[in-house]
């Protein structure tokens, strides 16, 4: 029996490469590995992470301080009625006057006028009075029903002089004229009570008072002068 060979239409061709399958990949090259880079990216997140930590820390450490509600002028000194506590952040820079320590700063007067809502610092205050520039300090010995009985330090008043119209005289039916007292005009207008003081001893209220007024100068003469004949009545301005 013959065996007949059968060659296809391609007979005599070169065979093809053989063609990779659809599922096959060509291989990639490894990737390079940069350590420095890496290091640096742990780095950056260690120290966000400790700066946000710090600042955590920093907004819990707290201190009760000392702030002014009133007005408070130069000389005058801090007291619970023109001050209040506040929490603040901790700093040692900073010259916070602390709440514990309001006792030891009532006994010191402020150098400069404090505004409210100011958180105080040491530097503000002294042991001395200190009186604004144009301005002096005149006492005043009052007596009961020559100045207002609600009277306070820090309150704005006027200085009037007032006197006695001298002594009655005998008319011609012999009857005595009444004694009376006669007032001139102010002798200040807008002074600030800087400090008030009652003459009283442990068992009787004399009702005399004593006051400290800030004045300007150009005043101080005038008002010292009628202080010293007992010539002064005070009274609240309008408004304050």
């Amino acid at each position: 029996m013959k065996i007949q060979e059968r060659t296809g239409a391609g007979a005599g061709r070169s065979a093809a490469p053989a063609q990779p399958s659809i599922g096959d990949r060509l291989p990639t090259p490894p990737r390079e590995r940069k350590p420095a880079l890496a290091a640096l990216a742990v780095l950056l997140i260690l120290v966000g992470a400790l700066g946000a930590t710090m600042l955590v820390l920093q907004a819990g450490d707290r201190i009760e301080v000392v702030k002014v509600t009133k007005e408070i002028q130069a000389g005058e000194a801090v007291t619970k009625d023109n001050a209040t506590s506040v929490m603040v952040a901790a700093d040692d820079s900073i010259n916070y006057v602390k709440w514990s320590q309001l006792d030891t700063l009532k006994t010191l007067k402020a150098k400069t006028t404090i505004y409210p809502d100011t958180v105080v610092m040491g530097q503000m205050f002294a042991k001395k009075a200190s009186l604004p520039a144009g301005k002096a300090a005149v006492g005043l010995a009052l007596k009961e029903g020559t100045y207002p009985a609600d009277i306070k330090a820090g309150d704005i008043v006027s200085a009037y002089r007032v006197g006695s119209t001298g002594s009655g005289s005998s008319n011609s039916e012999g009857n005595s004229a009444s004694s009376g007292t006669s007032s001139g005009g102010a002798l200040v207008d807008n002074a600030r009570v800087n400090g008030v003081e009652a003459d009283d001893d442990a068992t009787v209220s004399t009702g005399n008072l004593s006051l400290t007024l800030l004045v300007d100068q150009a005043d101080a003469a005038a008002l010292a002068s009628a202080a010293a004949a007992n010539e002064v009545a005070i009274v609240h301005v309008p408004g304050n």
